[in-house]
């Protein structure tokens, strides 16, 4: 590698390694010019310097090949195609056996329906840390028909599944292209600028407001939130499975959304108590006192007052985007009858 690596631009390292960008900062950031060689670089780094780094030039040279071999394993450790996640049953509040043996594809949609409190989210929160009969529900979930390498259930440069939660607030100060671009950068995205514009467009396609690059993370509304979240994890997560803990009050497109990630050949959970989102899957599981109670599988019924559903919803969007228009709501939709019921 020493021969090839020397030659190369710090502009060209630095675009097959981003983790360098870091390094030269720390190193040697005003003589790191990018149309420079490593090799000449290398050359130019004062006896004061290399003792500061407390490194030689053949030491500081292997050190940066460790790096790119390091950012080339990671490259290469994505996780596998994934064939199925299977859920099996572990008990519900009371101690008795939950009797579920839930299989998944990549393209399926599965909504999660029941009271507030009934256990959605521990269902979500077993799914999420690929439990193993060591959760309080006693879950095991299994990946293409076995249980989850140890690895694949803490790595974090691998993880299996994305998760988007009920409350998500920014804190750190950057903007919302700054923060794409880092996750690009994470992702060893070749085309980290080109990722970052892609997904704030899908993510402005989704959310009822418009917001540019230029914003910062802690201005966005909820709805942004979870528009950017839902697009990062789409066009840039490597993710298989996602995990979504209610979008119904997030202001945005659910059905995109929903479209966008299966396009994308995800695994989708979605906790609700939305009729639209509940339907929009071919099946779905009701969750009382902590276990699973029933699958229920769509029929063409249901199917046929999703349709009218999404008219109802179609037109109250568009009411929505009326109003933040300024405009007034004179005329209501010919479905609403004089009385103002439906």
């Amino acid at each position: 590698m020493t021969a090839p690596i020397l030659s190369l631009t710090l502009a060209e390292l630095s675009r097959r390694h981003p983790a360098f960008i870091d390094f030269l900062a720390s190193t040697d950031a005003d003589g790191a010019k990018p149309g420079r060689t490593l090799e000449a670089w290398l050359c130019g780094l004062s006896d004061d310097r290399l003792s500061h780094v407390g490194m030689d030039r053949s030491q500081l040279l292997a050190h940066v090949e460790a790096l790119a071999a390091e950012v080339e394993a990671q490259r290469g450790a994505a996780a596998p195609p994934l064939r199925s996640l299977t859920i099996l049953g572990g008990r519900d509040k009371t101690g008795r056996p939950e009797r579920l043996n839930l299989v998944l594809k990549p393209g399926d949609v599965l909504c999660i329906v029941g009271p507030t409190g009934s256990g959605k989210s521990r269902l979500l929160a077993d799914i999420e840390c690929l439990a193993q009969g060591d959760t309080p529900s006693g879950r095991r979930v299994l990946i293409d028909d076995c249980p989850a390498e140890p690895g694949w259930r803490c790595a974090s440069d691998r993880k299996l599944i994305a998760q988007l939660s009920q409350n998500m607030n920014f804190v750190v100060d950057l903007t919302v292209g700054e923060f794409i671009a880092m996750h690009a950068d994470c992702r060893l995205a070749h085309r980290r600028v080109e990722a970052a514009r892609d997904v704030i467009a899908c993510a402005n396609d989704l959310a009822g407001e418009r917001f540019s690059a230029d914003v910062s993370l802690t201005q966005l509304s909820g709805g942004q939130t979870r528009a950017l979240m839902i697009a990062d994890i789409a066009l840039l997560s490597a993710s298989p499975i996602v995990l979504i803990d209610e979008i119904e009050n997030a202001g945005i497109d659910r059905k995109r959304s929903l479209d966008l990630l299966i396009a994308k050949e995800k695994i989708v959970l979605v906790s609700t108590h939305d009729p639209i989102l509940a339907l929009l899957g071919a099946r779905r599981i009701v969750v009382r006192n902590g276990a699973v109670a029933d699958i229920i599988e769509s029929n063409p019924q249901e199917r046929a007052n999703l349709a009218r559903l999404e008219g109802v919803d179609r037109a109250l969007m568009d009411l929505r985007a009326r109003l933040r228009r300024g405009e007034r709501i004179d005329v209501l939709p010919p479905w609403f009858d004089d009385r103002g019921k439906g």
